[in-house]
């Protein structure tokens, strides 16, 4: 999944790498395309490092409604 020029790739989620993982496996369920953004650097830190960064589930522009219904549905903090 990419962004086109008539499409660009907007933030629903971020956390470990193992929850954003996780709401991947939601969206996918749900028929939303997504991916997740700076897994390799969630999963080389340490989660118990205060410099981990955050692993980033994004969708495309026109999905980013309906991804945050679903995530919120399911009782998962969003962005």
């Amino acid at each position: 999944m990419s962004a086109t020029d008539n499409n660009r790739l907007v933030q629903v989620f971020a956390g470990t790498l193992w929850q954003a993982q996780l709401i991947k496996g939601l969206l996918d369920s749900n028929n939303i395309q997504c991916t997740v953004l700076d897994e390799t650097i969630g999963a080389v830190t340490s989660p118990y490092s205060p410099t981990a960064g955050d692993a980033v589930v994004a969708v495309n522009a026109a999905d980013e409604l309906r991804a945050l219904a679903v995530i919120e549905k399911e009782g998962h903090a969003c962005k």
